[in-house]
């Protein structure tokens, strides 16, 4: 029997791959899709059916797929050298970014240290504030705080400052201990943002005031929490937790992995009220989706403590095989340059308004709590009860069941838990957005109003 190619690639894939955050009992009894291209901000599988892509790919696509721009960027630079090594030398795609980064991110981040994914990104961050601290003699600050409900990727430096006992309960006995304040999650708190707000303020001003000389940093992702549930901040909450962090001697991590490069409308999330922290990290759309490349951004005040004779021993011991890969930065660059051409972090502002106006209309559905949203960052959050916000039980994989519905209407996305994602290319036009959101709606409005 001669098996399609369909067929041979499931059998291949069963056997042989392990799929991240995936449940790979039930995965063997499911109808994979295997991707086979890409086109605009479309995904086609091996059986030449179309998607949207819904979810940018896992948050990082910002032009779409298959960009003649970003193709020829590394084209070119495959034609000069596909990497060289960071440890101690260069090359002209990495200085260049480097110094492109630092035009474009908050004032006062001067120097860019580069990794390969968010998660490693976090790493060198948490390490540079702890040896921040170790090397002008503190040694006794080697805390964290982190937040409640709080993704920094899956290495366990990040993990340790990560706070989802789903993902991260069962490894802790490998991790160092961090402290735990609450995010500010208005709807699961009563709705009142004011009260949320001054709750998280008042957590970490009381840990400041008494921990402040064990707490090295404070690590945040700006604005809007990710994996938590795509959970918006109050206006202000960002301002004021950095005011603390300044007041008390704490350093300010912003974990920008998946809010940088215009996905809330601004550069970064730090940019919509006006913070420097001392350490950024970035990655996702760094390479506009195409290639694995993220880096750590640190002030000159922190580079200069590293900064010494040789035989002090401040050098920071830290480097990654393909740190600085020419051919990532390569695409970075030329992504950047699209989108300064393409006024992309403008035109985010009036796309993600054109997606507000569309998703009124679950609005008044007796299934949807909250629709949250900053720039083209959605999370749709189904309830079983809308006046009591009663959760529907995770056994019940309501975001599961709402993501296949899309997927047999057309678009791909992943959900968190009861939320559903939203959260297409920054490059999607509003004919892209507004096919999208129909899928969108139509999936949940079957999914929880009986025909599943």
């Amino acid at each position: 029997m001669v098996l399609t190619d369909y067929e041979r690639l499931t059998a291949l894939n069963k056997d042989h791959l392990w799929h991240p955050f995936t449940q790979m009992k039930d995965y063997k009894n499911s109808d994979p899709l295997i991707i086979e291209r890409g086109e605009g901000i479309r995904l086609y599988d091996v059986q030449g059916r179309a998607y949207w892509d819904g979810f940018s790919s896992v948050w990082l696509n910002v032009h779409g797929h298959n960009v003649p721009e970003l193709n020829q960027a590394i084209t070119d630079q495959l034609g000069r050298v596909a990497h060289s090594t960071l440890l101690g030398m260069a090359n002209i795609p990495a200085i260049e970014l480097a110094a492109k980064l630092v035009g474009i991110s908050p004032k006062g981040l001067n120097k860019v240290f580069y990794s390969d994914s968010g998660a490693t990104a976090v790493e060198i961050a948490i390490k540079m504030a702890f040896q921040y601290w170790h090397n002008q003699g503190a040694s006794g600050k080697t805390r964290f705080i982190t937040m409640n409900q709080a993704y920094h990727g899956d290495t366990l430096g990040a993990v340790s400052v990560g706070a989802i006992p789903l993902y991260h309960e069962v490894f802790r006995p490998m991790l160092f201990p961090s402290h735990v304040i609450p995010y500010p999650y208005a709807y699961r708190h009563g709705g009142d943002e004011l009260k949320v707000m001054e709750d998280t303020l008042t957590a970490l001003r009381k840990l400041l005031e008494t921990r402040s000389d064990e707490i090295a940093a404070l690590i945040v992702e700006p604005i809007v929490q990710g994996a938590g549930g795509i959970v918006v901040m109050p206006p202000g909450c960002l301002r004021e937790m950095s005011v603390l962090c300044r007041q008390h001697g704490v350093l300010l991590i912003a974990d920008e992995v998946a809010t940088g490069f215009g996905r809330t409308g601004s550069m970064f999330a730090c940019d919509l009220e006006g913070v420097s922290p001392d350490l950024m990290v970035i990655g996702k759309g760094l390479t506009g989706g195409y290639l694995p490349v993220a880096a750590t951004l640190a002030t000159d005040e922190i580079y200069n403590e590293f900064y010494a004779n040789y035989q002090e021993q401040k050098t920071f011991f830290h480097g990654h095989s393909y740190t600085g890969n020419p051919l990532g930065c390569a695409v970075a660059l030329a992504s950047l340059k699209l989108m300064e051409e393409r006024d992309m972090v403008e035109g985010v502002r009036a796309k993600a308004a054109f997606v507000e106006r569309k998703l009124t209309a679950l609005k008044d559905r007796s299934h949807v709590g909250e629709i949250r949203q900053k720039g083209l960052m959605i999370g749709i959050e189904l309830v079983r009860d809308k006046a009591s916000r009663e959760p529907y039980d995770w056994s019940e994989r309501i975001g599961v069941r709402t993501s296949q519905r899309a997927r047999a209407l057309g678009m791909l996305t992943r959900p968190l838990g009861n939320v559903i994602v939203f959260i297409p290319p920054l490059a999607s036009n509003e004919a892209e957005l507004d096919a999208m959101t129909d899928i969108l709606i139509e999936s949940i409005i079957r999914v929880t109003e009986g025909d599943s």
